[in-house]
């Protein structure tokens, strides 16, 4: 488990993250101080804190990217011994698959000699061994978003149409979760009573989704897009038909606050979004 600091509109989030690295983890790298920080610690310095955590967090280029150049500059060093394993671990963490790893050796191998691929070949074998699970679209999702997809969404699957997720995000100062919705999943209409205050306000997290209030045509939500529910306006969001969809939720203090689950949205109605 990984400790993932951010900031979103002026808060500082540490949260918990597993499983596969997304693109926009925060990288954290401590093997420079644990093995030479009192033999070379400046250099424990630049392997720790500007090699990986500054160049390797610096987000023009994904982590996915990251992984194969380092893979290709290694090998063409000729250098097979067990950084380049640890590189070839972390690229396949990052979503390399074993089609993928193999085209890369190939192609290098035509630049940078055949010896060094038969060489990264012997050990790309241990990593994308035959019984290793491929990815699935959910892992393939995760890796794209910052913040956990968590876990099934059991406790509300009575209002929603599909599979949707619930991560807590946040359960102190501002309360806030983090949902997803599995393509084509929403849930169904309900409204947040409030006799004063409260509301919900939505921020969308990663892929495609939507937003409508009764009466109102639907409104598209996508990364970064900021959405305010007043209180006692019927509602529904979800993921867009072709799209796994994520938005923080965040629930508005106010006073006699309470939420109305309602009726689905028709199938009719959802199947005119585009």
């Amino acid at each position: 488990m990984k400790p993932i600091c951010r900031t979103l509109f002026g808060l500082t989030c540490l949260l918990t993250v597993g499983g596969n690295a997304m693109a926009e983890n925060k990288i954290t790298q401590t093997a420079g101080r644990d093995q030479l920080g009192e033999f070379a610690p400046e250099f424990a310095h630049f392997n720790d804190d500007v090699l990986f955590g500054e160049n390797w967090n610096n987000t023009d280029i994904d982590l996915k990217t990251r992984s194969i150049i380092t893979i290709v500059s290694l090998m063409s060093m000729g250098i097979t011994d067990s950084s380049l394993t640890y590189h070839l671990e972390t690229a396949k963490k990052n979503g390399v698959n074993k089609e993928e790893i193999a085209a890369i050796i190939t192609h290098t191998a035509f630049y940078a000699g055949w010896p060094k691929a038969w060489a990264v070949f012997r050990l790309a074998q241990n990593v994308w061994t035959e019984n290793t699970p491929a990815l699935t679209e959910k892992d393939k999702y995760q890796q794209t978003i910052m913040f956990p997809i968590g876990e099934p969404n059991d406790a509300y699957a009575q209002y929603f149409v599909g599979q949707s997720y619930l991560a807590p995000i946040s359960t102190e100062q501002v309360k806030f979760s983090n949902v997803t919705f599995e393509p084509a999943c929403r849930n169904n209409w309900h409204i947040h009573h409030a006799k004063s205050g409260g509301g919900q306000m939505l921020v969308g997290v990663g892929g495609r989704g939507f937003y409508q209030e009764w009466g109102k045509e639907p409104v598209e939500i996508k990364e970064g897009t900021v959405i305010h529910i007043p209180a006692n306006v019927k509602h529904w969001h979800g993921a867009a038909p072709d799209s796994w969809f994520s938005h923080l939720a965040f629930e508005l203090d106010g006073e006699e606050t309470s939420n109305e689950w309602l009726e689905p949205v028709s199938d009719e109605d959802y199947n005119k979004l585009k």
